[in-house]
């Protein structure tokens, strides 16, 4: 049996597996220039309905960074989201994104939910779509300290032409395709100068061309912006060459890394409780090969996250 990238359920990593990460990951940021943490959890975990969907989770994301949120179905990629932008409070552990408690913050942070349909008979145009994410519509609550108009007019003109968007800003947004959309929300969403952004499966429902060109869009995002970037993913594939790091959430727990470290044999053997392999294709795609087969189907994609 085989599977590209993000598998299904298992066991969470074990205390060697996180302090082995840590290290790596500090002896990284050593190396380099160090940067602010924009977000950090210590020994975290959520609920959901009376259920815990993952605890002892620590982790980190720097500014500028590019992380992959990857795991199975119900794993609690999603909660992760909700919980960095104080949706859900953690449940145990400690949780600070941008300096503050979860949800202080929510001004200095971009967020891209799910998947959003636009119907081909929508008529508002991407450039006034942009412009919403001056008012707050993106998170249903209106926001202080509003730019003066000719402010707001440069900014949206400037992520126009940073997503590659301005040479089709001014039709329709029914009449783009997915991928020209998903870059106008990208814009919506960068539009108030964030520190922080969240992209909640951008890459849904885009053929593999668009998928590696957002990706490529969200790397040079991080570069040129010094934004911090959490992106949920199903398929890591399209987007390993871009990745800084991964966060693997699996069994109730998570670990971190370089996506070398994280998608390996080892790793996943240790996550998933079962012998997994790990190859590397002629072309440069990981696939994963292991046994029992039943915890590699992957059902409804939502149904538990």
């Amino acid at each position: 049996m085989t599977e590209t990238s993000a598998i299904t359920a298992g066991h969470a990593p074990s205390d060697d597996a996180a302090s082995a990460t840590d290290g790596t990951r500090a002896a990284t940021a050593g190396a380099s220039e160090a940067r602010p943490e924009c977000v950090r959890f210590e020994r975290a975990a959520a609920r959901v309905g009376g259920r815990t969907i993952w605890s002892e989770v620590t982790l980190a994301v720097d500014a500028g960074e590019f992380v992959a949120v990857l795991g199975p179905n119900g794993a609690g990629k999603s909660t992760l989201i909700k919980a960095t932008l104080g949706l859900l409070p953690v449940s145990a552990g400690t949780a600070t994104v941008l300096g503050k408690p979860p949800g202080e913050a929510r001004s200095r942070i971009g967020y891209l939910p799910q998947r959003r349909n636009f119907d081909a008979g929508t008529r508002i145009r991407g450039i006034d779509l942009v412009r919403l994410g001056f008012d707050g519509a993106r998170w249903g609550i209106p926001l202080p300290g509003l730019p003066r108009r000719a402010q707001a007019t440069e900014r949206v003109g400037e992520v126009l032409e940073l997503v590659g968007a301005a040479g089709y800003a001014r039709r329709p947004i029914g009449e783009l395709s997915g991928g020209e959309q998903q870059r106008l929300l990208i814009a919506q969403a960068l539009v108030r100068r964030p520190e922080l952004l969240l992209l909640d499966e951008p890459l849904d429902s885009l053929d593999l061309p668009n998928q590696a060109a957002v990706a490529s869009l969200v790397r040079r995002i991080c570069r040129e912006e010094r934004v911090a970037v959490l992106l949920v993913a199903h398929d890591i594939n399209p987007i390993l060459s871009y990745l800084d790091r991964v966060i693997y959430l699996a069994g109730g727990g998570a670990v971190e890394g370089r996506p070398e470290e994280v998608i390996s044999t080892e790793t996943l053997s240790r996550l998933y409780g079962a012998p997994i392999e790990v190859l590397h294709a002629s072309d440069g795609r990981l696939v994963v090969v292991g046994q029992p087969e039943a915890p590699f189907v992957h059902g409804d994609r939502h149904a538990h996250d």
